[in-house]
């Protein structure tokens, strides 16, 4: 009976690892994508606090890579504590503030921008306080002839005699009157006034200030969710009015020009796309990018050279030499640092910023034409760029496992705020890794524990198909890797060990079932241990006869060794089991290696992981020819070339049934701790010289080599010897014919 037909008693289907992959591919191809789906939808439509996030990611990268200062001709006249020692206590008279302005304008200022309002009369006026003394019924006889006595007056001839912009506060929360707006206002296409801010009314300065000023612009920050200033319009409509921002009009004026230009959607060269914006905005001869709303964004850079001059200083005339190069040619903004007069902001780069210097850096940024940007296409892009991270990662989980979707999501997060951080530094451009990132890690949080109950049903799936023929550290590593694992055939380089017992079927045949099951259930369980532990797959077990390979399902290191170390420990245990039950049970065990198919082969009702092929054919036949040779283990030459430290000695050239080409075939006698010893060196150097005067026909010279070799060798190995002895005598009377090769030729399967 050839091993191949003979069968497994009981065989058990296995169910293919394969469909759990399929199974494990197919849900996360339908989850992965359904909740990145929810998860953009809820994002686009604001149902998610992302909203929150994106300013924050936006003010870190500011924080991280600040604009660089441009250098702009700015200066601020700050009413700062010592000007306050130096002056009195706030509100300064009218006059103070005039002779200031008087003072700017003698050094060369471009313009005077006050980010302050003086909506109300200065009490502190000589006019002021005669009214009151009259009105207590004293009698008070002012000068006249000389400069006016009324400080209001005093400040608004300063002002017509200097380029002032007066501050306003555009607000929603009172419909106070404004002034007429200085700069005059032309625009393209769509009616600015359908999509600018709008505001019912505000604060100004006394009608007598503002019609003296040669500008009026606002200087008051919408508010913010979060009280942050980041983005704020440039143009503001209120009470049907147009009204540009501090600065944008200190620059107006700066320049000279008469007009602010503004372009909407619709107008010629501009596409009309059914949404009224701002297109562009031009201030003198400055191009102003804005958002579609006349939104800018403040890029801060910090201004660390900007000048700053205490507002008494100018009033100090041993100080004009020193201050003269910061003002001649400057826009000056005029603000206030005092503790209780303080006008602080909180800014992505500082938390207490004057809110004069905010003007201060849109100024710089306008002049150094450095700016940022959020552009109409973003949400577009982020939803794109989310919607292909949250498809990549999908495709990744549903080829790899837990750990590489976890790397994977790592590394796709990493890419959305790497490439928002790129778009930033090198384009400025302001592009949320938010949505992208929260797609992908929306993606992972779903697909994780989806991943992992698969994977641990596909690890108990292997645990329970290949725990009963696999070692217990080889099933680990399967489950660990079920991809590792490639069903349905593939060929791999094998080890394959046959065994059976000596004897068997007389043996049987003397038993009673039960004790014939008692024998074989004694002989295979350490057999099996051997085998398991020295990580071999069992194929079957055929009677009392054992198939293993080693190297398949999974790599095997120098499975060559190992598989004849195996052999060595059947044999122990089989000596083991003899001297526990007082039998005389013997085995042989043939190994052989080189390529084989493997997988799940058998029909499409029950099937089995095994082996098949010539080599697998060839280890069997060596297994036939131990009971001709009389030893307990044989190997081919492709086994014993990677374990060739043990003790091994060389049987003879066989050409098995099936095989044309011979096949060197050795005896393996122990480990490589055996090897060393001198009865084995001895024995291996006389074995060498009987099988070379063997196949040379040196009959004496052999019959002399074997007389040494059969008395070093142990007892057991006779019958292999009286073969030789056989052939030997066989071969004195009847020498081999010319071209004798050495060969035999086995006719047992």
């Amino acid at each position: 009976m050839t091993w191949w037909r003979r069968t497994s008693p009981n065989p058990q289907p296995k169910p293919q690892p394969s469909r759990s992959a399929r199974q494990k591919s197919l849900l996360v191809w339908i989850v992965g994508p359904a909740t990145l789906g929810v998860f953009v939808g809820l994002g686009v439509y604001g149902l998610l606090p992302l909203d929150r996030l994106t300013p924050l990611v936006f003010d870190a990268y500011q924080r991280l890579h600040p604009r660089a200062e441009a250098g702009a001709p700015v200066t601020i006249v700050d009413i700062d504590e010592s000007s306050m020692a130096k002056l009195g206590q706030w509100p300064w008279p009218r006059s103070t503030i005039g002779q200031i302005v008087d003072r700017l304008g003698e050094l060369g200022a471009a313009s005077i921008a006050f980010d302050m309002v003086f909506p109300e009369p200065d009490r502190s006026s000589l006019t002021q306080a005669a009214a009151d003394l009259e009105r207590a019924g004293a009698k008070v006889e002012l000068p006249t002839g000389g400069p006016s006595l009324d400080n209001d007056t005093r400040l608004a001839e300063a002002f017509g005699r200097n380029n002032v912009v007066a501050g306003i506060v555009v607000s929603n929360e009172t419909d106070n009157p404004l002034p007429a707006p200085k700069a005059g206002f032309s625009f393209a296409g769509a009616d600015p006034h359908l999509y600018l801010p709008q505001n019912r009314g505000g604060v100004t300065d006394l009608k007598p200030l503002t019609d003296a000023a040669a500008g009026v612009g606002f200087f008051s920050f919408p508010p913010s969710t979060d009280g942050i200033v980041r983005v704020l319009p440039l143009i503001s409509s209120a009470q049907g009015q147009l009204y540009p921002t501090l600065s944008l009009e200190a620059l107006r004026v700066a320049q000279g020009a008469k007009s602010i230009i503004i372009r909407s959607t619709g107008a010629s060269g501009d596409a009309d796309t059914g949404v009224t914006a701002m297109t562009a905005l031009r201030d003198g001869d400055l191009d102003v990018p804005t958002g579609p709303r006349g939104e800018f964004w403040v890029y801060f850079s910090g201004l660390p050279s900007m000048a700053t001059i205490p507002a008494a200083t100018l009033l100090d005339p041993k100080a004009s030499a020193a201050i003269a190069d910061k003002i001649a040619g400057h826009i000056i903004l005029v603000g206030t640092s005092a503790v209780g007069l303080r006008d602080l902001v909180a800014t992505p780069t500082d938390a207490s910023m004057p809110g004069v210097r905010v003007h201060a850096e849109i100024i710089d940024q306008i002049l150094g034409k450095t700016f940022i940007s959020r552009p109409d296409w973003a949400r577009g892009a982020e939803i794109f760029a989310a919607l292909v991270l949250g498809f990549i990662l999908v495709a990744i989980a549903q080829r790899a496992g837990a750990i590489a979707s976890a790397g994977g999501a790592i590394v796709l997060v990493a890419v959305a705020l790497g490439g928002s951080w790129a778009g930033f530094v090198d384009g400025q451009l302001l592009l949320d890794p938010i949505l992208p990132a929260g797609a992908v890690l929306a993606v992972f949080a779903v697909t994780m524990p989806l991943l992992l109950l698969l994977t641990d049903r596909e690890k108990q799936f292997v645990r329970g198909a290949f725990g009963r023929y696999l070692a217990p550290s080889l099933v680990e590593r399967l489950s660990d890797n079920p991809n590792a694992l490639k069903l349905g055939g593939e060929t791999r380089e094998l080890t394959t060990l046959f065994s059976d017992i000596r004897g068997f079927t007389s043996m049987s045949e003397k038993l009673e079932p039960d004790a014939l099951t008692d024998l074989l259930n004694s002989f295979l369980t350490p057999m099996t241990d051997v085998l398991l532990n020295s990580e071999a797959t069992i194929d079957k077990y055929m009677g009392d006869a054992i198939m293993a390979f080693w190297n398949a399902p999974l790599d095997i290191a120098d499975h060559r060794r190992k598989s004849c170390l195996a052999a060595l420990q059947m044999l122990d245990a089989l000596n083991r089991l003899n001297a526990e039950r007082g039998s005389q049970i013997r085995i042989g065990v043939g190994l052989n290696t080189g390529n084989a198919c493997v997988g799940n082969l058998g029909s499409a009702q029950r099937f089995s992981y095994s082996a098949i092929g010539d080599s697998v054919n060839l280890a069997s036949r060596v297994e036939g020819l131990t009971k001709s040779y009389g030893v307990s283990i044989l190997t081919t030459e492709a086994t014993r070339a990677g374990a060739a430290e043990l003790a091994f000695l060389e049987a003879d050239l066989v050409r098995v049934v099936g095989r044309r080409e011979p096949v060197p075939v050795h005896v393996l006698l122990g480990d490589a701790a055996h090897a060393e010893t001198p009865e084995f060196r001895a024995l291996a150097a006389a074995h060498a010289r009987l099988i070379a005067a063997y196949r040379a026909i040196e009959v004496e010279a052999a019959e002399a080599a074997l007389a040494e070799a059969t008395a070093l060798a142990p007892p057991d190995f006779a019958k292999f010897y009286d073969l030789y002895a056989e052939r030997l005598g066989e071969m004195r009377q009847a020498p081999p014919l010319a071209g004798w090769d050495g060969v035999f030729t086995s006719r047992q399967k």
